[in-house]
């Protein structure tokens, strides 16, 4: 008994040293060696470690810069930039993208205003209508916005408001700008067409290392052929600039990147005809492929979203409670049903949301900011769903009072515009830029 005693603690002994040998070898290797430094299922992007993230700070000198196209290569599939400016290093993040406008137009630079004097939309029920306010906006000291932008109504065809525009979208930290699109000839019901405008925001969009996204709008007539038609213009047009934005989807291609509004308005089936095979026109496989996402509003959207062939779902609305894709209670049971159809989840989130400039009628819908802890809200609820994406509505939308641009106070004999007192006009870009740093510390965390 002694002996067999003796032979299992020698035993044991042996098994011990094994052990410790073993862990001590497993805790030298790094991914080199060739072990993956992904948690399972995070590969939807491709890598997003440090070893795939591009840091600039030895091809930018330490002074102020502005980085030009030739400075550096930013792989498609990069998350974040990181540059030194002045006394400090900033970063801008690939996975934030923002919502942007080009509807605006001045007398100085188009001869008239566009859409700061867009009308006040009347109610579809008449007796409502009748008890609220009529016509259109008096520009420049009343806008068709519960705010004031600091640049005034300004032209979107004005380039010192582009690059003005891209200085502050890089100082929120956000890089990817989400173009609000319509084909050539094409426009809004209260605007004119900006497709010639689109080569300059690809321009100074690129002189701050933001790239571009289309945010496809609906129109009279789009069908899935016309969808086709668009992409492949935009494809052929924008696709070599360095500024045109795609993305690493799941089978490691990378594409470009497409939401597309008021995706509901066709049916899957119609869809299907693009986004799918064995589609007529299909695109998948064809140079014009890529991911493609489309608006939840309703909860039924997402079984036609996933009949559809589209890649991804995002939310837009910036008004919690407004529709059961912007309802933040139900972003969990939406991110369940992504993950499980191998769909991506993009939800948005903003500042605020306040109408009541352009609908009068729709004060319910209304929310306050409360000095940033409406967007807190928004962004932790983002957060929460540990999404790859988020889209920030908006940049400029100031119709629905969404935009994160610099606004200042202003008083006229008719109007009192809301502002961002306390704080600075730069107020929201500064917690932009707090949230995507944190948004970024949280997902490494998620891939440890």
């Amino acid at each position: 008994m002694t002996r067999l005693r003796r032979k299992a603690l020698v035993a044991l002994f042996l098994f011990t040293l094994f052990i410790f040998g073993a862990m001590m070898g497993l805790r030298t290797l790094k991914p080199s060696d060739g072990f993956s430094d992904l948690a399972p299922g995070m590969d939807f992007i491709g890598e997003r470690s440090d070893r795939r993230r591009l840091d600039v700070k030895d091809a930018v000198a330490a002074a102020a810069v502005v980085v030009s196209p030739g400075q550096f290569h930013m792989g498609s599939s990069d998350t974040k930039v990181v540059f030194t400016k002045s006394d400090r290093d900033y970063s801008i993040f690939y996975d934030v993208h923002i919502f942007y406008y080009l509807w605006y137009g001045s007398p100085g630079m188009d001869n008239k205003y566009i859409h700061w004097d867009h009308v006040l939309v009347p109610h579809w029920d008449p007796k409502i209508a009748a008890s609220h306010a009529q016509g259109k906006h008096t520009p420049p000291d009343d806008i068709a916005s519960s705010f004031y932008p600091e640049l005034g109504p300004y032209s979107s065809r004005d380039p010192t408001v582009l690059e003005s525009h891209m200085a502050q979208i890089e100082a929120a930290a956000a890089g990817v700008l989400v173009l609000s699109w319509y084909p050539p000839g094409v426009a809004d019901d209260h605007g004119e067409s900006t497709e010639d405008l689109v080569p300059a925001v690809m321009d100074a969009a690129h002189r701050h290392s933001i790239k571009v996204a289309f945010h496809m709008q609906p129109y009279k007539g789009r069908t899935d052929q016309s969808v086709h038609d668009n992409i492949k213009y935009i494809i052929d047009k924008y696709g070599e600039h360095g500024a045109f934005y795609r993305f690493r989807s799941s089978t490691g291609r990378v594409l470009p990147l497409f939401y597309v509004y008021d995706s509901y308005l066709m049916p899957p089936e119609s869809w299907a005809e693009l986004l799918t095979l064995k589609g007529s026109h299909s695109v998948r496989g064809t140079p014009y492929d890529g991911v493609f996402v489309a608006l939840i509003v309703e909860e039924r959207h997402k079984h036609d979203i996933l009949a559809s062939g589209f890649d991804g779902i995002y939310t837009y609305f910036a008004s919690n409670g407004f529709s059961f894709g912007s309802s933040h209670q139900n972003w969990n049971v939406i991110k369940a049903f992504c993950d499980g159809n191998n769909l991506l989840f993009i939800p948005s989130v903003g500042p605020g949301y306040v109408d009541t400039a352009v609908r009068p009628w729709n004060n319910h819908n209304t929310r306050n900011r409360v000095n940033g802890r409406y967007y807190d809200t928004s962004l932790q609820a983002a957060l929460s769903v540990r999404p790859e994406i988020v889209t920030i509505t908006s940049f400029n939308q100031w119709h629905e009072g969404t935009q994160i641009e610099k606004a200042v106070p202003k008083k006229t004999v008719t109007r009192l515009y809301l502002d961002y007192q306390p704080n600075l006009p730069d107020h929201y870009l500064e917690l932009t830029r707090q949230w995507a740093e944190n948004f970024n510390k949280e997902k490494d965390k998620w891939l440890m």
